[in-house]
């Protein structure tokens, strides 16, 4: 009789507003899962309308099921879920127990937030941030937001 259960792959929390889906959210929820190895699943938290409308001053362009959805649907997550209404993080934390977290290139703040949290409770989670992909633009859903701005604009003045 061996250990059967011990082929358990991490799990690995990545978090997001997902808004304008495109290859820099590809990147990180893909270098998020193979930051958790062989069999690693990879849960993320999708922020609700309310809490993007508080953090950014507005409501994303897609609501919030349709980008759970879209998330959900890519072949690299496991599964999507919505966040709570009070950006409580370590709600979901309690719920998931994940073994990784999974942060944005930008999430420093949020880095610092976390690893005190955890050291508090004495809990065996790893923090980490995932590089960002450095492309040529657009690479950020500003960016992307922002080209369709000046497309439109330069057909305006063409005609």
């Amino acid at each position: 009789m061996g250990g059967g259960g011990q082929k358990r792959g991490k799990i690995v929390l990545a978090e997001g507003t997902f808004d304008l889906l495109h290859y820099g959210h590809i990147h990180y929820l893909t270098n998020a899962k193979m930051a958790g190895g062989e069999n690693a699943k990879l849960i993320v938290i999708v922020a609700r309308d309310k809490t993007v409308e508080r953090l950014k001053g507005r409501k994303p362009i897609l609501p919030e099921d349709q980008r759970r959805a879209i998330v959900e649907s890519l072949k690299v997550v496991d599964e999507a879920i919505l966040g709570y209404e009070d950006i409580d993080m370590y709600k979901v934390i309690d719920k998931v127990k994940p073994d990784i977290i999974a942060l944005g290139y930008d999430k420093v703040d949020l880095e610092k937030e976390l690893k005190r949290y955890i050291e508090e409770r004495g809990l065996n989670i790893e923090v980490i941030r995932i590089s960002k992909f450095d492309s040529a633009e657009p690479n950020s859903s500003t960016s992307i937001r922002r080209k369709i701005i000046e497309e439109y604009q330069s057909q305006i003045s063409r005609k």
